[in-house]
């Protein structure tokens, strides 16, 4: 049985957002058909910059906090308990717009990793707002 932790899997800071790769291939639990990350999300904080993901579908599911979604041009609002699928290839970002910290649970089908992302630095979550 293949068990573990999210606390024993090392946290990686990277733009407006911390991540650990629960289920990889090449961290946390050894997968080769998905992957699995828990990502957290500071107070007024944006995940920078926007993405997508040549390979797979992304459906992240929001733990705690609250904030908005911007899919390919659209910015919906988010909540604890709600489920976003970003389709392969959408150009996505996900910002804390509460007081607290946001934890999101992260999957992708097929495996993925931050070597393969696309960036979109160009896209801004919003006309008149910094994308950096």
């Amino acid at each position: 049985m293949l068990v573990i932790n999210e606390k024993e899997v090392p946290e990686k800071a990277v733009p407006g957002r911390f991540l650990r790769w629960v289920v990889s291939r090449t961290e946390g639990l050894p997968s080769e058909e998905c992957s699995f990350c828990v990502m957290r999300v500071q107070p007024k904080e944006t995940v920078r910059p926007a993405h997508s993901h040549p390979d797979c579908e992304e459906l992240v599911y929001f733990i705690s906090g609250r904030g908005h979604v911007y899919v390919d041009g659209v910015i919906t609002p988010v909540s604890e308990g709600s489920a976003v699928l970003f389709p392969k290839n959408s150009v996505h970002m996900v910002r804390n717009s509460g007081e607290e910290e946001m934890k999101v649970a992260c999957f992708f089908s097929a495996a993925t990793d931050l070597a393969h992302y696309a960036f979109h630095p160009d896209t801004c979550f919003d006309e008149g707002v910094s994308c950096e």
